[in-house]
């Protein structure tokens, strides 16, 4: 480690998040160690096997007193076939770098999960919070489940602390699945049928993420600690798109289509994964993040303006 400077390991460095946390946290002094599968050339990039139960995490973790682990299987509605898919990867694979770290002399490390561990929606309910018991839905969402418990089992007895954090749709440039879907159409000025819809939802910008997690390392860790990180505003299906279209500087093409309707086209498109997460509610709690002395720096008409101009350049 380089005197003064911690030595931050990023898995998943040349993903969508990573892409944006590396030099996030190289901007608040941190030295990064990149785990990348397949070499881009950027500074301080360790290749390494597939994330499974075996791999070899020993020259990645050399001098690292820091681990933010972004690596797993994400969700693929194909891949509902096979839980082992996810479970070599995002339980197995995780708990071999946890216990890889543990031996390294890792003295902080970061999961990042997802709020699909309570399941897609709480409608009729109050917001989530960190406390509330886990339901998930989805073997995504089960795979980040059991990783969690398995986590908290290995900080409680040893000295390596560890943060969950769990956020909703992380929406920016370089972004894939539901948001670059909405951002296309959005431009292409198509017609949405989602102008009925009175939901409330989370997201959160890749921007506010990186700062959350930034500002975890920063500070002393607790052996075990949850946090739901979002921006400050929750707002509708339609709300989004229209200040999606207002970023992107075009007019917004919303129509009302009943919720019956929406359902069967998602179904014959098959996108059926993507009903909870365009007609139902997913409100978060952050208070806990925010009480923590962190407060989102980003509104969200600002992420949504950098996820849209950063995609242009």
């Amino acid at each position: 480690m380089t005197a003064g400077r911690p030595v931050v390991l990023i898995t998943g460095a040349n993903g969508f998040v990573g892409r944006h946390l590396a030099p996030a946290l190289a901007r608040e002094g941190c030295e990064i160690r990149r785990a990348v599968r397949s070499p881009s050339g950027e500074a301080g990039e360790v290749v390494i096997d597939a994330l499974g139960p075996s791999t070899d995490w020993r020259a990645a973790l050399e001098g690292v007193d820091r681990v933010v682990h972004l690596a797993a299987r994400v969700h693929h509605q194909h891949d509902e076939r096979s839980y082992q898919l996810y479970r070599d990867t995002n339980v197995e694979g995780t708990f071999r770098l946890a216990r890889s770290a543990i031996e390294a002399g890792v003295r902080q490390f970061i999961f990042v999960s997802t709020v699909l561990v309570y399941g897609r929606s709480n409608d009729g309910r109050p917001p989530f919070r960190e406390e509330d018991v886990l339901t998930p839905r989805g073997l995504y969402g089960l795979s980040k489940a059991e990783a969690e418990a398995g986590l908290k089992s290995l900080a409680q007895v040893h000295d390596m602390c560890v943060t969950v954090v769990r956020p909703p749709l992380v929406y920016g440039s370089g972004a894939k699945g539901n948001f670059a879907s909405l951002a296309k159409a959005v431009r292409l000025g198509l017609p949405l049928p989602f102008g009925a819809i009175h939901n409330q939802r989370a997201f959160v910008s890749v921007q506010n993420l990186s700062s959350f997690i930034a500002f975890r390392l920063a500070r002393p860790a607790s052996k075990f600690d949850v946090f739901l990180v979002a921006d400050n505003e929750q707002v509708s299906t339609p709300e989004f798109i229209r200040r999606l279209a207002s970023a992107a500087g075009v007019k917004p093409h919303l129509f009302p289509a009943p919720t019956s309707l929406l359902n069967a086209l998602l179904t014959v498109c098959g996108r059926s994964d993507a009903q909870q997460s365009l007609i139902g509610s997913l409100q978060l709690d952050i208070s806990k993040a925010t009480s923590s002395g962190w407060q989102p720096p980003y509104a969200l008409d600002e992420g949504l303006s950098l996820a849209l101009s950063e995609a242009r350049c």
